[in-house]
C-alpha cells in the first residue's frame, strides 16, 4: 500500500511539472489518503504484535 502512495506521488510531481495543476493536486490527494491508511495500519499492526 506504501508503494501505491508513492506511486500517486510520483505521478504527482511529474503532472505539477508539466503544468497539469488539477490532476496534479487530485493525485497528491490520493497520494495522502493512502499514505494516512498505511500509517493507520502499520499503528494496528505494532500494537497487535506487542499485545502477543
Amino acid at each position: 500500500m506504501l508503494s501505491y502512495a508513492l506511486i500517486f506521488l510520483i505521478i504527482a510531481l511529474i503532472a505539477a511539472a508539466l503544468g497539469f495543476g488539477g490532476i496534479a493536486g487530485a493525485f497528491a490527494g490520493i497520494a495522502k489518503i493512502i499514505f494516512f491508511i498505511f500509517l493507520v495500519l502499520l499503528v494496528i499492526s505494532v500494537i497487535m504484535h506487542l499485545v502477543r
